[in-house]
């Protein structure tokens, strides 16, 4: 997942004759100290471009004081933009002159966002929230600045002829502040004012609430039956005490996959399932409510309808549908893997008919994928060392996109693991950008797999570009005193995918900072993303890197390679449902949302009755953090994998298939470059040379075309 904050306007939200893949790594092989920024501004400054680190505020009072400037400064210039007459409105001084104000500002709203979720320090933390909250205040107002507003309808009433990049910028600008309520009666348009401005506050809170949700649960060894031991030793905590903790991401995971005992799964599930219920369950009827209001102010019957309208599926019906079609479509294919997971319960309780419920779904799936597809997902983590995964898929996405990547010191450690790269195109030897790496989880920190964009990509008004500047936060299982991180085969699907948001958001050639990189329709943003998911599953991809962390010679057998794609084929339907339930909830609850409505019991018929039962008195939606920045876009991730199935077609039918480095070129020119700068209906017709169609992702899935729209 990309995460972005949006200020302003944006309404805070191998080829024949290529060398090996040895040969390639040989030529980029890194100095064995890194090197220093100097070294790669000198070479940027022969690209007219600018490589930057940021500086990061370490106490509260510095938080407040960067706050407080930043805004002065960002008034100053919404002020004099404010001032033009109409006779001296232009293009630059009116809409770039937004556009420059808002990259300024949203440079420091990025690097308190990252704070917020990184810092080891609690109050700097809480410092960084309240800051976001006033920055945020102040970013809806930007909005209805109404002699902001005036100026830049001036220049537009001019119908000056613009091409290209500029004309999407000021049509976009003015669509915005129609979206705003700039064209509302004034008492109307300061009420949505204050109505976004409280949603802000209050979908803040809600996102710390999520980060900083916790629970301990300790079991007796018994109880944790079919747990791998190196995993016991992780979390052993006294005398056959073993503390589970349900807000770590790979604790949940491993015990869902593994715990023989069903108890255990369910009590993992129940404590997971209630994580910030108490906080933010009340929170999230309040926003529900709020954007219902604010949506059905501004002329659209719901907070979907309104979300929605800027995306490529550009309404909320046109998003249900395509989910609910999926639904109807994978029916056949779900019923027939829940067939197959009774069968497995059956055999393991006695019953003969068991029920399949959430907390059995993950558990199932994997014995399932063991049993009958002789593949053992704990064991396969043993090719997968973290350092070796991760060197692995710089050599490969260097290869492929024609790129070098080199560490670089940073001036500043936020945690002490954490490592930073510059990447560069290898032909030319522009820089092309930098990103940080902070991978292994710990207390206060953001606790999922997201890319956090830092400074983004733009044409400067000196003329040189500013190259990007993002992050990788993540929550790998950490090494322990005998062993490296080892990786499940999905965290390393993980690490593809945001690696690639990393590079989405590198590579960008687009000159204004709104099409800058992952800028894009929320609904496409994941394609590039989920496209290179695919890279893992393939046996030449794997060989470069996948190998045994006590024996480099040992591979993973093609076999077993084979048994895996069965097995993933196998599991497609309870995936894609459990992705739907997801996709179906979150529309539910934003279009038409009542005061006094449950959340509660509409998110949990929703999912449960789409999926699978789960725990009662559980209030997963409370967790559900995808709801305060993907609100009523949760759809885009299946939308979007569709789209991305297709994206892959053009690399497998390429000569050199995953290593393809002019299929590369082409993703970097047509989708990566012009990020939003152009309809990205355009950018994918463009790489994939025709028209997009939906039937390779069908058939990834195993379902027929005709189930589906």
């Amino acid at each position: 997942m990309a995460l972005k904050l949006y200020l302003a306007l944006g309404l805070v939200g191998l080829a024949a004759g290529c060398s090996t893949p040895a040969e390639k790594h040989q030529a980029s092989t890194p100095p064995s100290t890194p090197r220093t920024l100097d070294y790669y501004q000198a070479k940027a400054d022969r690209f007219n471009s600018i490589l930057a680190f940021p500086h990061f505020e370490l106490t509260p009072g510095e938080i407040k004081t960067t706050l407080k400037e930043t805004i002065a400064v960002a008034d100053k210039s919404l002020d004099a933009i404010g001032a033009l007459k109409p006779a001296d409105v232009t293009f630059k001084n009116t809409v770039v002159a937004l556009d420059d104000l808002s990259y300024e500002a949203t440079k420091v709203s990025n690097r308190f966002n990252l704070i917020k979720e990184t810092s080891k320090d609690a109050s700097v933390r809480d410092a960084a929230t309240e800051a976001i909250k006033e920055f945020q205040d102040w970013a809806v107002g930007l909005d209805y600045r109404e002699d902001v507003y005036k100026a830049i309808k001036a220049y537009a009433d001019k119908n000056t002829k613009l091409t290209g990049e500029d004309a999407k910028l000021l049509k976009e600008t003015l669509r915005d502040y129609r979206r705003a309520g700039l064209e509302l009666p004034p008492a109307q348009r300061k009420e949505v004012e204050a109505l976004r401005k409280e949603v802000s506050r209050l979908a803040t809170d809600f996102e710390t609430n999520v980060t900083e949700a916790k629970k301990s649960i300790v079991f007796s060894k018994v109880e944790l039956e079919g747990l791998p031991e190196d995993f016991l030793t992780q979390i052993k905590t006294g005398d056959n005490q073993y503390t589970v903790m349900a807000n770590v991401t790979f604790h949940y995971i491993m015990v869902q996959e593994n715990a023989k005992k069903e108890e255990t799964r369910k009590k993992v599930e129940f404590e997971h399932d209630n994580l910030a219920r108490e906080k933010n369950v009340p929170l999230l009827g309040q926003i529900l409510k709020l954007r219902h209001t604010i949506a059905n102010k501004l002329g659209y019957p719901t907070w979907a309808d309104f979300q929605i309208e800027p995306k490529m599926a550009k309404t909320s019906k046109e998003a249900t549908e395509f989910l609910q079609n999926m639904k109807t479509g994978l029916q056949p294919k779900f019923e027939a893997e829940i067939s197959e997971f009774k069968k497995l319960k059956a055999r393991d309780t006695g019953n003969a008919n068991p029920s399949i419920n959430l907390w059995d779904s993950k558990y199932y799936a994997n014995q399932l994928l063991k049993e009958k597809y002789s593949v053992d997902a704990e064991e396969l983590r043993a090719y997968f060392p973290y350092e070796r995964v991760l060197d692995g898929m710089f050599k490969i996405y260097q290869q492929i996109f024609e790129l070098k990547i080199e560490p670089i010191e940073p001036p500043f450690r936020w945690v002490e693991d954490l490592k930073m790269f510059v990447v560069s195109d290898s032909r030319t030897g522009e820089p092309m950008g930098m990103f940080y790496l902070d991978m292994f989880p710990r207390d206060g920190k953001y606790n999922h797999f997201a890319e956090f964009g830092i400074i983004e990509g733009k044409l400067l008004a000196n003329g040189k570009y500013q190259r990007p500047t993002v992050a990788l936060i993540c929550n790998f299982p950490p090494p322990s005193k005998d062993k490296p991180s080892l990786l499940a085969h999905h965290e390393v699907e993980t690490l593809f995918h945001e690696f690639g948001h990393a590079l989405h958001a590198i590579l960008t050639r687009a000159h204004y900072s709104r099409f800058a990189g992952t800028s894009v329709p929320g609904d496409f943003v994941e394609a590039p993303s989920q496209m290179l998911e695919r890279w893992v599953w393939d046996k030449k991809v794997l060989d470069s890197f996948a190998a045994h962390y006590q024996d480099p010679n040992k591979k993973i057998p093609a076999a077993t390679l084979g048994k895996l794609k069965e097995s993933k084929l196998a599991t497609r339907g309870n995936y894609y449902r459990r992705q739907l339930s997801f996709g179906l909830t979150d529309l539910v609850l934003h279009s038409g949302y009542k005061e006094g409505e449950d959340v509660v019991k509409i998110s949990n018929d929703t999912t449960f009755s789409t999926f699978l039962p789960g725990p009662e008195n559980t209030a997963y939606v409370a967790y559900f953090g995808h709801l305060m920045g993907y609100d009523a876009g949760y759809y885009g991730y299946a939308w979007a994998d569709a789209i991305a199935a297709d994206m892959a077609t053009v690399f497998e039918n390429s000569p050199g298939g995953y290593y393809d480095a002019k299929v590369g070129r082409r993703l970097r020119d047509e989708i990566y470059a012009p990020g939003s700068s152009r309809e990205v209906e355009e950018s994918i017709r463009k790489f994939l040379g025709r028209e997009r169609s939906i039937k390779p992702f069908l058939k990834s899935i195993g379902i027929d075309e005709t189930t589906s729209k």
